[in-house]
């Protein structure tokens, strides 16, 4: 089977090829295809890919292209990780929104919004050329923001494009391990959307452990979202909050945190990865060994203004592991590929699983998983607090969607405005300016 990888030249590509590395089994994908727009970050990529592959026996084969439509043809699956805008506009978006009082972060809040509103149409363009030039193959998204990109792409593709999420499998594994029951054998009740999710049970042999954590004040406290939300706060809800909604909980302080900070995490990251390439331009690096360098500072330092605001300092050695997206992605696969069926929690079309939103919205939710691709599973029914939460942010979403569809700057204005973390009409609209003026990809924005 043939993979393709749309931004293969990313920071994080090596940790798919590596999962890849240790699928042997009949039917495994054999030729993996890397893309990317910068040849310089694909060429790095590509060295990581060989020193992990060196000795593997049956090791994909790898190739790389800066032509979308020769990454596209042949493929069977499509692993989306495009970064519009590279870094840099990551890092803008978070400065523009925090000098209005706002949030900037990727995914949640001005940020997202204005992230996505340079990604919906790339996103959008590309699944057109899949269906023109793939149309049998499957499309697995992780570009941010997950849910409102696929909700894009499912509009060409329908339910041929699948979003994933690393954030719920690793909070899923969390409390399973607080709870000592194997994260492989327990069902995981989680729903929401991307990055605003709760898992709201843990069943193990048909039993629901969560009520047992949720007594036990110690252990509440002793992993990552029991320390960044505390025990009392996940009493009142009753449920365990997916890490994103600390933005949510507890905005004012999120905000202080990152205004306060020497550089937000878009900063950091770029000048990070900057580090990263830049050494790898020299012949002589070891590739493998900078790249794991780079990763397990990364991944130390994941959400640490949102620790600083909760006051509980560094991550914990056992919650520096993720859920492992590429994990999900190979797992994704090889349900689809070889029919073995799972159970996966993923990004997919509503249908009738959540009364409060339409068929077409993407929710997040576990999802059984075949040759027939993933269907989502009957769910209870949202409480309040949370259906609050989840159709204003929908509601949001479909506003990012008809403004990238239309041009409309007073579409983009209303999609701004309506965010719960943005708290004036006013305020949307100087950020509107402020990132249609930074960003080229918001051209689109007539005035």
């Amino acid at each position: 089977m043939k993979l393709t990888i749309l931004g293969g030249g990313g920071f994080r590509v090596p940790l798919v090829y590596g999962a890849l590395l240790g699928d042997h089994a009949e039917g495994r994908v054999t030729r993996v295809t890397l893309h990317d727009l910068d040849a310089g970050r694909l060429s790095a990529v590509a060295r990581v890919l060989a020193d992990q592959a060196e000795g593997v026996r049956d090791a994909p084969e790898v190739t790389a292209t800066t032509d979308l439509d020769e990454a596209l043809r042949g493929a069977d699956f499509v692993f989306s990780a495009i970064r519009v805008g590279g870094l840099e506009g990551r890092a803008a978006d978070e400065r523009i929104a925090l000098a209005e009082g706002v949030l900037g972060q990727e995914t949640v809040g001005a940020g997202g919004i204005a992230y996505g509103l340079r990604t919906v149409p790339v996103a959008t363009h590309i699944a057109r050329r899949v269906a023109a030039l793939a149309p049998d193959a499957w499309v697995i998204n992780f570009t941010n923001p997950a849910g409102l990109v696929t909700e894009a792409m499912s509009r060409v593709l329908g339910d041929r494009v699948v979003g994933i999420c690393d954030s719920p499998v690793g909070l899923g594994r969390r409390v399973a391990r607080i709870l000592g029951a194997d994260p492989d054998e327990a069902w995981i009740d989680y729903v929401g959307l991307n990055h605003l999710g709760w898992l709201r049970g843990l069943r193990v042999g048909g039993r629901d452990e969560l009520p047992r954590l949720l007594a036990d004040e110690e252990a509440l406290g002793s992993f990552e979202e029991g320390r960044l939300f505390g025990p009392e706060w996940l009493r009142s809800l009753g449920a365990i909050p997916n890490e994103y909604l600390h933005y949510y909980y507890f905005n004012r302080e999120a905000v202080h945190a990152y205004r306060t900070a020497g550089r937000t995490r878009g900063a950091y990251l770029r000048d990070q990865q900057g580090a990263f390439y830049e050494e790898m331009g020299k012949p002589d690096t070891p590739a493998l060994a900078a790249w794991r360098r780079t990763l397990a500072d990364r991944e130390a330092t994941y959400m640490a203004a949102n620790r600083e605001a909760a006051g509980v300092g560094e991550r914990d050695e056992e919650d520096l592991e993720s859920g492992g997206y590429e994990k999900v992605a190979l797992a994704l696969m090889r349900a689809v590929a070889r029919d073995e069926r799972t159970t996966l929690i993923l990004d997919v079309r509503n249908g009738t699983t959540l009364s409060v939103l339409d068929a077409d919205a993407v929710i997040e939710v576990p999802c059984l998983v075949d040759a027939n691709g993933a269907r989502p599973v009957a769910v209870a029914p949202l409480p309040y607090h949370a259906v609050g939460l989840v159709t204003a942010v929908k509601a949001v979403e479909r506003e990012v969607l008809a403004a990238a569809e239309s041009g409309s700057r007073e579409t983009a204005v209303k999609a701004f405005a309506l965010h719960p973390l943005v708290d004036s009409v006013a305020v949307a609209r100087r950020l509107v300016e402020a990132y249609a003026a930074e960003h080229p990809g918001l051209a689109y924005l007539r005035r």
